[in-house]
Order: C-alpha cells, then structure tokens, then sequence
C-alpha cells in the first residue's frame, strides 16, 4: 500500500520554490522561509505566480512527484511531472476500452455518484430531523432514485450525460438546506462554476480543483493517461479521466464544504469579491480550507471494496489501481467509490 505523505500547498502569491541537495526550498524576496526534504513529499499544489526553478522541476520529475500550478482564486493552470509510469500496452488499452465509449463505465460511475449523493442527504437528515419532512429533499430524494434506473435504461452516453445534469440541477436546488446553521452568512441559490458567484460556489469549486489534482497525480502514478477520459469529452490541458473519477467522489468535496460552514470555520472575511461579480477564497480563507483539507485526508474510513480502512488520502490511489486493474482486463468491471 502506498505510504500517504505530504501534499505540499504554497499559498503565498509571492513564494518562489527553488531546490537546494535533497530539500524543496522554499523563499519570498529572497529570504528563506521553509526547506523540506524530498522523502516526506508526494505533491506539490502553487498558488503562486512567481513560479519554481528548473532545477526543482526536473528534479521533481526524476522523483515522480507532480507540481500542479492553480491561481489563487483556485483555477486549474497546469502541471508538471515524469514521465507515465507502466507499460504502453496499457495506454493502448485504455484508449481502446474508451474510444469506443464503454457506456456500462459511464452507467456505473453516475450511478455510484447518485447513490454517494443520497447518503450525503440522509447524513443531514439523520442529524437533523426537522428535514425529514421536508417536500423538497424528498422530491430530489425521489429524483436520484430514479436517476439511478434510468442511467441504466440509457443508450448512448448523451443519454447518461443528460440525466446527471438534471440530477445535479435538482440536488443543488435544495442544497443550501443542507447548510443548517442558521449563523452562517451564505445563501446558496444555484451552482455557478466560471466564475463562482458566491461564497458557497467558492470553496465548491476550490475543493473540486484540489480533488481533480490528487485523482490527475494518481492517474498518472498507475500509467493511466489522466487525460483520456470515458465521460468528459477530450479537451486539451483538461485530465478528463480524473474528472470522470472525481464524479463519485464530489461527495466528499461536498460534505467537507458543508462541515466547515456549519462549523462556522470559514467566515465572511475569508472571501473576496471581484469588480466582475466573482468571488474568491482570500489568502487567509484558502490556508484554512487546505489545512482542514490535510487533515480530512488523513482520516480513516472503510473501503467499500478492500472491506480495509484506509486514509482517505489514498482513495484517489486506490480507485486509479482498480481502474487500470480493468483497462488490463483483469477484472470483469470497475468497481466504483460507494458510500456506506
């Protein structure tokens, strides 16, 4: 099993990382304000404009350790690694297997998101019972039922495409239900990606972005091409396999956002709000996210699959190896992340 290190976050705009032997080096203006050697890194997340030497990116490359580039306001830019681990065989295969789109993959994975998001709600019902009767979690309760047989009454991937949308437009709708603590100074009224318009939409997106990273980097630690995907269409510089991936798992990026608003853990002075219209994270606001974020990944839970706990940092690792289990052919179908 893999061992779980640090993801490395830079959140200061100004830092410029540069290597020195064996350790990341990191510095603004000039002057030394961390050094960490590489055995304790497995990642490295900038939000940073001033950028990394070449020395640290090659070096970073030799040791297959991703450096993945987001804006402050939490944008996927680019990312930086080795070349693909495995054999090409298995790139062959996986674009084989999804050129000819493997529908019953598609099926399984947004069945498995529908299903995650159903646990999601009843999580909320069960600590709060006043929900319970409420006609608008039990219509998008229904909805998501019945999401699921349609998925499999589906005949093209359009088809699946089409009912997560509506699925997801329904969920969203009654998601600022689920924000129960009457404290929180956010409403949430729809899902807006580019750009978020409020602060809920923020740290959505922003959770999204660190997900989709850790799925891409695990992709690519399996010799999966994260950018071949089997329900996002081909797009150039998006990894369309981690985004396909990330669908059973936005449940965790969901719940997380929820937990730090009802918390009151994230406030209104932890966002900013641009001339345009768009909100963001501030510096502050995303250093509290990241370090709740580590230490959510460091909890434990029991996979649905291995029946082992693992941390849920590796969740990204163990789903890639299932799924290139099944590009290779040694298993009949892939396993999808399911809720319990």
């Amino acid at each position: 099993m893999r061992k779980l290190l640090n993801t490395i976050y830079v959140t200061n705009e100004l830092t410029y990382l540069t290597l020195d032997g064996e350790n990341l080096v990191c510095k603004i203006d000039g002057e030394v304000k961390l050094r960490i050697p590489f055995e304790n890194i497995e990642n490295i997340v900038c939000f940073n404009y001033v950028g990394c030497s070449p020395a640290l990116m090659g070096k970073c490359v030799s040791k297959t350790i991703p450096i993945n580039f987001i804006s402050p306001q939490g944008k996927f830019l680019a990312k930086v690694c080795g070349e693909t681990k495995g054999n090409v065989f298995l790139r062959v295969a996986q674009i084989d297997k999804f050129r000819e789109q493997d529908l019953i993959l598609a099926q399984n994975t947004m069945a498995a998101k529908f299903s995650n998001t159903r646990q999601l709600i009843r999580r909320t019902l069960h600590d709060n019972a006043r929900l319970k009767d409420d006609e608008a979690i039990k219509k998008v309760m229904e909805v998501l039922d019945s999401g699921i047989d349609k998925i499999y009454e589906a005949k093209s991937l359009e088809e699946v495409i089409g009912i997560e949308g509506n699925c997801a437009q329904n969920y969203f709708s009654i998601f600022d239900k689920l924000i129960t603590n009457q404290k929180v100074p956010f409403t949430f009224e729809l899902r807006s990606k580019r750009p978020p318009l409020d602060p809920v939409n923020a740290m959505l997106s922003f959770v999204y972005t660190l997900l989709t990273s850790e799925y891409a980097a695990a992709l690519e630690t399996v010799g999966l091409d994260s950018y071949i995907g089997y329900c996002h269409a081909l797009r150039s510089g998006r990894s369309s396999l981690a985004c396909d991936l990330v669908e059973e798992a936005r449940c965790i990026a969901e719940r997380f956002v929820i937990t730090l608003l009802n918390l009151q853990i994230v406030g209104e002075k932890d966002f900013e709000k641009q001339i345009s219209g768009a909100v963001w994270l501030n510096d502050e606001g995303r250093k509290k996210v990241l370090t709740r974020w580590q230490e959510k990944k460091r909890s434990d839970f029991m996979h649905p699959y291995l029946k082992q706990k693992i941390p849920l940092g590796l969740l990204p690792y163990v789903q890639s190896n299932l799924l290139a289990k099944y590009v290779r052919g040694e298993m009949e179908s892939y396993p999808p992340f399911l809720l319990k």
